[in-house]
């Protein structure tokens, strides 16, 4: 089997059986990390570009650890101290280094769309690894594959996404790509911080925490983007972990274990208490090492057609 796309730009709109393809290729590569030699050889001779337009630490490092696993060759990139400082588009940025004889191309970018961009001005498959507030796939694919490790199943499911909805590039994909596998989806969150009309995409949206937690399996709980000046959406930081923080004697109120999940970094005592962050229920850590499996799938089905 191959994926229908040679690219990876999001997850709406991508057919469930895509989805399951990586995610059932995801779990081979889970158990390659297991192994005392953790490196395979199918990408060997291929190249790959990172280029992030903005800062990131999990997921640059996971896509740079999944391409070296692979065995590819890694071309990084970052926009500080390079050409695009001094003006040079995108467009030309990528296709100098495209002319380096470079076969996949990773971006994350400020700027919704510009990895679709991109794909139609490159010959080279194209990788989202997150633009503006618009989708990160790879984050929810990962999050997709933790949740079937933990269940054996994400049909049927009760997943709850908690926080600041409106800037959330990742809770966009995970919409779409629990949607596709047949969860039931909620979303939690201020008022001012859930977009209009998201209900439309098949979602329950609640303003209270307390009135979700009883029927949920999963909490995915949202960072408060404050370089996004979300800090504007609601009175202070106190105020929201008072409303919307997820604590133990919150959880203690669920009618069975409730998983946390979080796509990290955290904002500790803010959208989560640390006894939970740290808790027997917690998860997080197990997506940071499910995401370079996730990561390797990605880029091996894409490097190679199947």
């Amino acid at each position: 089997m191959k994926l229908k796309s040679r690219h990876l730009l999001g997850l709406r709109g991508m057919p469930p059986e895509d989805i399951r393809l990586i995610l059932d290729t995801a779990g081979s590569f889970r158990e390659v990390l297991d192994r005392p030699i953790k490196k395979v050889p199918p990408l060997q001779g291929k190249t790959i570009a990172n280029m992030f337009f903005e800062n990131s630490t999990r997921t640059r490092l996971s896509f740079e650890l999944a391409e070296r696993r692979l065995s590819a060759d890694v071309l990084g990139f970052q926009s500080g101290g390079s050409s695009v400082s001094k003006g040079e588009s995108l467009k030309d940025t990528a296709r100098n280094i495209e002319a380096m004889k470079v076969d996949m191309v990773v971006m994350r970018h400020w700027a919704s769309g510009a990895p679709h961009y991109l794909s139609g001005v490159i010959e080279a498959a194209v990788i989202n690894a997150g633009d503006g507030a618009h989708e990160h796939p790879t984050q929810a694919l990962l999050d997709l594959f933790t949740i079937q490790e933990k269940f054996k199943k994400v049909e049927g499911l009760h997943i709850c996404l908690v926080g600041d909805i409106l800037h959330s590039r990742v809770a966009r994909s995970n919409i779409y790509g629990l949607k596709s596998l047949g969860a039931k989806v909620s979303v939690c969150g201020p008022a001012t911080m859930i977009p209009r009309g998201l209900e439309q995409l098949g979602v329950d949206v609640y303003h209270h925490l307390d009135d979700v937690i009883p029927s949920v399996d999963v909490l995915n709980v949202l960072r408060i983007q404050l370089e996004r000046d979300a800090g504007r959406f609601f009175p202070s930081l106190r105020e929201y972990h008072q409303t919307y923080g997820v604590t133990l004697r919150r959880l203690s109120r669920a009618e069975r274990p409730v998983t946390i999940m979080h796509p990290g970094p955290i904002n500790r005592d803010v959208e989560l208490s640390a006894d939970v962050a740290d808790g027997e229920h917690s998860v997080i850590l197990r997506q940071v090492l499910n995401g370079v499996a996730v990561r390797m799938a990605v880029l091996y089905l894409l490097a190679t057609g199947n």
